[in-house]
Order: structure tokens, then C-alpha cells, then sequence
């Protein structure tokens, strides 16, 4: 596969350490060419981040950027896309690696790169899958680890973790043999649609074949592109994956139930109570690893609310608009995608409006969570008594909503 014209690049990103730069690794040793460009946030707390540029042979280049408004991310923005022109316009270079520093976010990075420019053939995270669990489990603040890209960075080790796995189209699935069966399917079930590549897979080349003497030697062929560096060169849309993460339009896991791990696909057309599903969030919030999807308050009938949840965390937050409450001449406005999402499961009278809430977790107490989501709706009567009846209950969420 040949590479495309101008600098073609691949953003490599993941909280997974040790996985990211086998990943990384293995596109320098496959692609000849290839040079990989680092921000480490790290030596943040002393004014600076460090950049190096390397390949296979080495580091070729280092310096440091200063802090942008005391952010070592924001650093990194304004450094990276000078960087990627700077080696573009050197020529030479056939692809260049963005390898992001822990926890920094594939889509960001992503959507700067595109802005600047350059073109994305290729995200990539890099993913252990016995540390799916360990790390989708654990709440603790980035800025405890030591990972926090900023001082106002109140992201948690999980939902950054869920985040850096659900956006990218690819993931490089490093080997490791304590992981299980257990652990592949929750990795499969979070994100079905992705291309799983194994790191340490071999380029064709590689490949052996008897020879006439009984003796198995390499098979002497043109070298060929390994799947990691034939993913990273594909081609990659920016806008398609920011919708693919909306949660109007987000294309959310399917139904499963294997190997000890269930995914729940839960979705009514009827509103929630709001102070009743208010009071079962936490049991909510810890009934599975991850939770994910859109849902409607009684009391805020024109309001898409956005439920994400991990590490036994949630953030609710309003999105915008359901389409159903916007005027007819509003709809220009709105990407066709989020239109077209809407009109597959479009109702006669409540529009777009709807509970769509996915749980994926080994060990799911499906029954039981259905039970408990169900206990939340609008019971008959509340339904029956109408929507101005409804904009009267308790405005539970508003506190939370900062309202």
C-alpha cells in the first residue's frame, strides 16, 4: 500500500503505557521512513514540555515548549501542527507517528492536526486487554497519578481511559498473556466496531516457507506493510468520529452476552422521573464497568441528556436540543447525520425523545438493572396527566446540572 501524498499522519495514543510504545515501535520497524514526534507531559510542573522526534534508529531531534496558559496540553497544541509542517516541508519523512503523551485524547489531537492542515490517515490506541477492567474500574483523579495535563484537569483515570478506547477506529492489542477470555470480550463489547490489531503481528514478509531441503527459511519477497502500518495509512474522518462519539447520533454497543460479560441495550419511550432517577444514580453508576447513551427528564422535555459513566463515576450533561422541540427552519442547522439518526427510530408524538442507555460489565445483573431503570419512568398516571403536569415535578436534577 502506498503511502498518500504529503505527510500522512497517525496519532498513537492510550493510558496503556507499555502497549503504546510497543505499538509505536512496531510502525517505525514496518514503515521505512517513519519518524515519531513525543510531547512529554511530564516535566510539565517545571514550566516546560519536552519534545523529541525519533526513528527507528534513534532520537534525531529534542527541545522543549513552553507552557501555554499554565496547560502542558495546551502546549502541546500549539507545538505539534509547527512540528508536523516543519518535517513535511524537510521531505523524507514517509509517515509521521504522533505519540501522545498518557493522558492525552486521541480526538483532540485529531481535530488540531486536521485544523492545521495536515492529513490523519490513522488513529491508533494501544490497548492491553488485561487492563481493561483495572483501569475502566478506577475513579481515581489523573492529577493523583500524576497524569493530569493541566492544573484544572479533573478528569479520572477511567472516563479518560474509555474516552482514548471508544474513539479510535484501531486498536492495537498488545500481547499479553495474563489476560483472559473474560477480558477480550469486554474489550470486544466496548467497542465492537473497532479494527483489532495484534501488535506483535507479523508482516507477510516475515512469513517462512519449507525450503527443498527440509529446512524452513524466510520466503524472499518484496517486504510488505504490516496490518498495524496498513491501518495507520487507511484513511481516517474526523467529522464522522466527533459524530460517532455525539450521544444524539453515537453508534453505541449492540446486545451481547458472552464468556461472562454482558452488554445491556436499554431504550423506552417514556421519560424519567426526575427525582426518582435521581436518588437510584449511584446504583446506577456502579451496576456495570461502563454506561453510556442519552436520556429524557419529564421536567425538561426539550433537553438531550448526556450519561457517561465509569470507575463508578457519572457526568451528566445537557447536549443541546432534542430535533423534536426545534422549528421546522432550526433543522437546516443540524448535521445530516444527527437528522438521519433521528429519523430511524422517529416516534409520532415524542419525536427523537427516548431513554438510550447501554451498560457493559462482566457479571451484569441484567434483571435486576432493568428492573431498577424501569422503577424510575413516569409511572401511568404520571404519564397520563401530560407534559405540563410533568414540567412541575421536582426539578431534581438542577444542582447537578448547575442550573
Amino acid at each position: 500500500m502506498a503511502a498518500p501524498p504529503g505527510l500522512p499522519v497517525v496519532i498513537v495514543g492510550g493510558l496503556h503505557a507499555d502497549a503504546r510504545r510497543a505499538a509505536v515501535a512496531r510502525l517505525l520497524a514496518d514503515v521505512p521512513g517513519s519518524v515519531v514526534l513525543h510531547h512529554d507531559l511530564a516535566t510539565a510542573a517545571a514550566g516546560t514540555v519536552v519534545r523529541t522526534i525519533r526513528d527507528a534508529s534513534g532520537i534525531l531531534d529534542a527541545g522543549e515548549a513552553p507552557l501555554v496558559n499554565d496547560c502542558a496540553c495546551c502546549a502541546l497544541r500549539e507545538d505539534l501542527v509547527p512540528e508536523l509542517e516543519r518535517l513535511r516541508d524537510a521531505g523524507g519523512t514517509r509517515l509521521a507517528v504522533v505519540e501522545l503523551w498518557d493522558s492525552v485524547e486521541p480526538k483532540a489531537m485529531a481535530e488540531v492536526v486536521t485544523a492545521g492542515g495536515l492529513t490523519v490517515t490513522g488513529v491508533i490506541t494501544a490497548v492491553d486487554p488485561a487492563l481493561v477492567l483495572p483501569y475502566l474500574g478506577n475513579g481515581d483523579d489523573l492529577a493523583d497519578g500524576g497524569l493530569a495535563a493541566a492544573a484544572t484537569d479533573q478528569r479520572t483515570v477511567a472516563d479518560t481511559f474509555a474516552r482514548q478506547l471508544e474513539y479510535a477506529p484501531v486498536l492495537a492489542i498488545a500481547e499479553s498473556p495474563e489476560a483472559d477470555e473474560e477480558d477480550r470480550e469486554l474489550l470486544a463489547q466496548l467497542h465492537p466496531t473497532a479494527r483489532q490489531v495484534r501488535i506483535g503481528q507479523a508482516l507477510p514478509s516475515e512469513a517462512a516457507e519449507p525450503s527443498g531441503d527440509g529446512l524452513t527459511v524466510p520466503t524472499p519477497r518484496r517486504p510488505a506493510l504490516s496490518s498495524l502500518a496498513q491501518a495507520a495509512l487507511a484513511g481516517f474522518d474526523v467529522e464522522a468520529a466527533a459524530a460517532a462519539q455525539h450521544p444524539a447520533c453515537a453508534l453505541l454497543p449492540a446486545e451481547a452476552d458472552a464468556h461472562g460479560v454482558s452488554t445491556l441495550v436499554w431504550s423506552m419511550r417514556r421519560p424519567f422521573h426526575p427525582e426518582r432517577l435521581y436518588a437510584a444514580l449511584e446504583d446506577l453508576t456502579c451496576a456495570a464497568a461502563r454506561s453510556r447513551g442519552r436520556f429524557w427528564l419529564a421536567d425538561k422535555p426539550d433537553t438531550l441528556f448526556h450519561w457517561d459513566a465509569a470507575g463508578g463515576a457519572l457526568c451528566v450533561e445537557s447536549t443541546g436540543p432534542w430535533l423534536a422541540s426545534l422549528p421546522d427552519a432550526a433543522w437546516d442547522m443540524v448535521p445530516p447525520v444527527r437528522r438521519a439518526a433521528a429519523a430511524l427510530d422517529w416516534h409520532p408524538e415524542h419525536g427523537d425523545r427516548c431513554q438510550h442507555l447501554v451498560f457493559t460489565s462482566p457479571g451484569l445483573d441484567r434483571d435486576g438493572l432493568e428492573r431498577l431503570l424501569e422503577s424510575c419512568l413516569l409511572t401511568d398516571a404520571e404519564y397520563a396527566a401530560g407534559p405540563d403536569a410533568w414540567q412541575r415535578l421536582p426539578h431534581a436534577f438542577d444542582t447537578l446540572l448547575e442550573v
